[in-house]
C-alpha cells in the first residue's frame, strides 16, 4: 500500500517527479511509506505525460521534485502532476520543491526584467497547489509570492550538526561570502560560538556569473574559515572568496551550502588548492561527474520527512526550528 492511513481514514500520498527519485525514496523510507506508482514519460516532441496508477481521491498529496537541469522540463512535470492530482480529486496538494526554481529572479534589478520567482508561484497556484514546501529560499520574500501556506525549511540544523562533530576547533571563523548573506552567517557564528567575517564583493550587472572580490571585513589570519552560502552554481563566486581568504592568511577554508547546482566549471573551481572541503545537502541530485574528493553530501530527507509529517498531522513546522541546532 503506497499510503499512510490514520484512524480517521486520512490518507497521505507521496509522489515523485523524475528529477531526483533517490531523494523521494529516502523521504518515503523515513516516513515508512511508499511512493505512488506513476506513469511519467516524455513524448518525442518534448511533451510530458503523467498518470497515477492508483486512486488519489481525498488524499493529502505531496509532490516531490528537485529543480535541476533541465529545470524547465522538471518544473513542467511537477505542474502537470499537480494538475493530474487536482483533476483526480485530491483533497490537498503540497508542492515539495527543495530548491525553489527561479529563486534568484525575485525582484527587478533593472527595467524591463521579469520577476520569475513570482511567475513560478502563480503557475503552482494555477495548477492546483494548496501549499508549497521548500528549503533555504534565496530570498525570504518569495514566501509572499504564493497565495497560500509556504513552509520555508532550513538546512542549517543538518549542516550545523555535521560541523559540530567534524569542525570543532578554537580557531574557527564563520565567513559571509557577500553582504546579502550576513544575517544568515551571523546566526551561524552565534550557533558555533565563532567570530564573523564578511567578504565585500562587487558584481558586474551586465556579466552573469562573474564577481570581483574586494576586501575582507574581520580577522581571518591564521584562522580556519567556514564560508556559508545557500547555493553554489558555477562556483566562481565562492572559489574567489576562498582564494581571497587564503591570500589574507587563512589557515584553511571549508565551504557549506544547501543547494549544490554545480553548473559549468563548478567542479574545477571547487577542486582548487585554496579550498579544503565542500559540504552540501542532497536537495539536488549529484551525478557521478559532479563528485570530487573534497565533497561531503548530507541527506536532507529526514528534515523533509519530518516537515511532511507535521503538515499531514496538522502539527507545527515552525516548532522544528525553534531552539533547534
Amino acid at each position: 500500500m503506497s499510503a499512510i492511513e490514520t484512524a480517521g481514514q486520512k490518507k497521505l500520498v507521496l509522489i515523485s517527479g523524475r528529477a531526483h527519485p533517490e531523494l523521494a525514496e529516502r523521504v518515503a523510507a523515513e516516513l515508512g511509506a511508499e511512493l505512488v506508482p506513476t506513469d511519467a514519460r516524455t513524448f518525442a516532441n518534448g511533451e510530458i505525460y503523467a498518470r497515477f496508477d492508483e486512486s488519489v481521491r481525498g488524499c493529502d498529496a505531496f509532490v516531490i521534485q528537485s529543480h535541476t537541469h533541465p529545470i524547465n522540463e522538471w518544473l513542467m512535470e511537477q505542474l502537470i502532476m499537480v494538475d493530474a492530482l487536482k483533476r483526480a480529486s485530491a483533497k490537498r496538494i503540497t508542492v515539495v520543491a527543495p530548491f525553489y526554481p527561479y529563486s534568484r529572479q525575485d525582484k527587478k534589478g533593472r527595467g524591463r526584467e521579469p520577476i520569475s520567482a513570482r511567475l513560478v508561484a502563480d503557475l503552482f497556484k494555477a495548477a492546483g497547489a494548496n501549499r508549497i514546501m521548500t528549503i533555504d529560499l534565496h530570498a525570504a520574500q518569495i514566501q509572499g509570492f504564493f497565495d497560500g501556506p509556504v513552509d520555508h525549511l532550513f538546512a542549517m540544523p543538518v549542516l550545523l550538526d555535521h560541523f559540530r562533530r567534524t569542525l570543532n576547533r578554537d580557531d574557527l571563523t564563520v565567513v559571509s561570502p557577500d553582504m546579502g548573506r550576513v544575517r544568515v552567517a551571523d546566526i551561524w557564528s552565534d550557533k558555533l560560538d565563532a567570530p564573523l567575517a564578511i567578504i565585500h564583493k562587487r558584481r558586474d550587472p551586465m556579466v552573469a556569473n562573474q564577481v570581483s572580490v574586494h576586501e575582507i571585513v574581520g580577522d581571518v589570519k591564521d584562522r580556519w574559515c567556514l564560508l556559508v552560502d545557500d547555493m553554489i552554481d558555477t562556483g566562481g563566486t565562492i572559489s574567489k572568496a576562498a582564494e581571497a581568504l587564503k591570500a589574507a592568511g587563512a589557515k584553511g577554508v571549508t565551504i557549506a551550502c544547501t543547494h549544490a547546482i554545480f553548473s559549468g566549471r563548478a567542479i574545477e573551481h571547487l577542486s582548487a588548492d585554496f579550498i579544503d572541503q565542500v559540504v552540501v545537502t542532497d536537495t539536488l541530485p549529484l551525478t557521478e561527474d559532479k563528485q570530487f574528493d573534497k565533497l561531503t553530501v548530507l541527506s536532507i530527507a529526514p528534515l523533509l520527512a519530518q516537515a511532511i509529517h507535521e503538515v499531514f498531522e496538522d502539527g507545527s513546522v515552525t516548532s522544528m526550528f525553534e531552539g533547534a541546532a
